[in-house]
């Protein structure tokens, strides 16, 4: 069967059996369009009136007859390599339709040009999901020069960071975001200020914290150790806390840090030197588990340091709970 994506006078026809498109990409240019095509020039080119509208309009395909002429737009794939990069990226669990709406240079981008994208990644021990994932969620890489955007970034994390060949599949799926980030401008600056906190030697970034990499030193890292100094803690013990749990640079300081520091002050009643000793406090939920857990030590008249009442799982600490009980009862009984 024929099937075409039709302009007048422009007529871009695909020959094809294959699987079909997605529904919303199977669409025709609107007859309004004034396409003219100029063959005065060695390459051909396309121009537009001011109102020519090249998205709306759209339609299904509609199936023509098999003799009619097929014509590629210049510039541009061809229709049935375009419904094979489609047809590509579906098979990677891709959205081809929402890649397109956010990375509309995809459309002129070759299926050999992703496949070499693909073959970069792969080639760093990511697999076809891993890749799948990513693409999802930075379509943008869909269009990138490895040579210039994503090798440097390896490059980067395996002779700078020194993060091992083994560790990288890991360091990009728990942080992908540093495959669009600038070696020069954001991941270099970022790591040297992280070395001269401290993240050196066994606290150096490793494959779990290469996502601070990603951070802007001005406007999130340096934020937190002013909010934790303005709590009182020194510079040095800010650091010290930061080094001992380095999610505290990816908390929010309005949604993580302030109501955290108010319950513990206000409802549980600790100390600053507490927090000191278990800044990871800072990564356990408040509703899902800091209230309930404390309001249960309240309710029976018991206290536990924060580190034993937080780092237990649930069986654990409802385990604890019934032996502090007797314990508790035995002391009356005695």
């Amino acid at each position: 069967m024929a099937i075409c994506l039709q302009s007048s006078p422009s007529i871009i026809c695909l020959h094809s059996r294959s699987a079909s498109l997605p529904q919303a990409l199977c669409k025709r240019f609107n007859s309004r369009n004034n396409i003219k095509r100029n063959h005065t020039s060695k390459d051909s080119k396309i121009s537009f009136n001011r109102e020519a509208k090249i998205l709306d309009g759209f339609g299904p395909l509609r199936p023509l007859d098999s003799t009619m002429e097929l014509i590629d737009p210049p510039g541009s794939d061809s229709g049935l390599q375009f419904r094979e990069k489609l047809i590509y990226l579906e098979k990677m669990k891709v959205s081809s339709i929402a890649a397109l709406e956010r990375n509309p240079l995809l459309r002129s981008t070759s299926i050999n040009q992703v496949k070499l994208i693909e073959k970069c990644l792969s080639s760093m021990g990511l697999t076809k999901n891993d890749i799948g994932r990513i693409f999802s969620m930075l379509p943008q890489l869909l269009t990138c020069d490895p040579d210039k955007d994503l090798y440097p970034v390896f490059e980067f994390l395996l002779n700078e960071v020194k993060i091992p060949y083994e560790d990288i599949r890991k360091t990009i799926v728990r942080c992908p975001r540093l495959l669009v980030s600038s070696v020069r401008d954001q991941l270099r600056p970022a790591f040297y200020f992280l070395q001269r906190l401290g993240f050196v030697g066994p606290h150096a970034v490793n494959c779990q914290t290469t996502l601070l990499l990603v951070s802007n030193v001005e406007n999130t890292l340096i934020p937190k150790l002013d909010y934790l100094q303005s709590l009182g803690f020194s510079y040095r013990e800010s650091v010290k806390m930061v080094l001992r749990s380095p999610g505290l640079f990816t908390f929010s300081i309005r949604n993580n840090f302030e109501p955290k520091v108010d319950y513990f002050l206000n409802e549980i009643g600790g100390d600053l030197e507490e927090l000191k000793r278990f800044p990871q406090y800072f990564s356990f939920s408040l509703e899902g588990k800091i209230k309930p857990r404390h309001r249960l030590l309240v309710e029976y008249n018991l206290s536990l340091p924060l580190a034993d009442m937080l780092k237990v799982s649930d069986g654990e600490f409802r385990d604890l709970l019934v032996e502090m009980r007797l314990q508790a009862v035995d002391k009356k009984l005695q």
